[in-house]
């Protein structure tokens, strides 16, 4: 993945609020900074056509019928993403991607994402307060015309923005990739991050006497609070707090929708060695983030 400068942009359309629904792609082929060439992909999504969806991307029941399934679909679109950057604006478009190729037992798309909202975000704080990073908010204010929602033409306007962003912020695709990239995903396992998020340490002795009292705590996976928020209240509630799991830790505090392991989304390294010291003899207790707030109220 090495000095990539070109990428295909992609966009999704659905026939419901199933994301893996999709009757349409678009994807547009960005070389040397500028549009290569388009196409886009009508699919039969082989479900019903929500009023809602169709009065947004205009695609009707007629309009794929007898065109080929995603499970055609994949294999020809997974060639010609080898090892592509794909960049598209928001998760939706590449969870929707995942979900059918979970739904039709494919293999994953062999490639690395780039969510253009992401790096709209950190490159422009302006729109913060001015419509938001909506892609039409967007594209209005870099005067770039296009029919929103259909797939082809959203794609061009996210790959479009991120030209806009690298060189307004001055940061290039392979950094972009290096640290927001997803990497290509497998069956049954979701696109992960390239780059773990890094959290800062925030090991504490307690300070407190309250219900934790005599307590290590150590905290994995997503917080709805931040990570010193948290250590700060298991230390008022009387814990310790360290970074790690180590042969003190008696609890380990796991963000609630990381709890359980579901399809695309595995434990992370805290959670699995937490869980083979328990299976070993060791008494640690594993609590999702709102047990522990019960457990730390005053």
């Amino acid at each position: 993945m090495k000095g990539i400068t070109d990428f295909i942009a992609l966009d999704v359309e659905t026939a419901n609020a199933d994301l893996a629904s999709i009757c349409s792609i678009g994807l547009v082929h960005f070389k040397g900074g500028d549009v290569f060439k388009s196409i886009t992909v009508l699919v039969d999504p082989e479900d019903d056509f929500d009023p809602i969806n169709v009065s947004i991307h205009g695609i009707r029941p007629e309009d794929v019928a007898g065109k080929p399934t995603m499970a055609k679909v994949f294999p020809v679109v997974g060639a010609a993403l080898q090892d592509a950057a794909i960049v598209h604006h928001s998760p939706f478009d590449r969870t929707a991607l995942w979900r059918a190729a979970e739904k039709y037992g494919a293999d994953g798309l062999p490639c690395y994402w780039l969510d253009n909202l992401q790096v709209a975000r950190k490159t422009w704080d302006r729109f913060k307060l001015d419509g938001g990073y909506g892609l039409a908010n967007l594209a209005q204010a870099f005067s770039l015309e296009f029919r929103h929602h259909d797939a082809a033409e959203d794609a061009r306007v996210a790959g479009l923005l991120l030209l806009e962003a690298i060189a307004d912020g001055g940061v290039p695709l392979q950094q972009w990739l290096d640290d927001l990239g997803y990497a290509s995903s497998s069956p049954g396992v979701a696109p992960r991050r390239i780059k773990a998020p890094v959290y800062p340490k925030v090991a504490r002795k307690g300070d407190g006497d309250g219900p934790l009292l005599g307590e290590t705590v150590t905290f994995t996976g997503r917080l709805s609070m931040s990570r010193d928020k948290a250590a700060s209240q298991a230390s008022v509630a009387g814990a310790d707090v360290d970074d790690n799991v180590t042969k003190r830790t008696t609890i380990l505090v796991v963000g609630d929708q990381d709890l359980r392991a579901t399809k695309g989304q595995e434990k992370s390294t805290k959670h699995r060695k937490t869980e083979e010291l328990i299976a070993k003899g060791r008494s640690i207790k594993i609590v999702g983030e709102s047990d522990f707030m019960v457990m730390t109220a005053n």
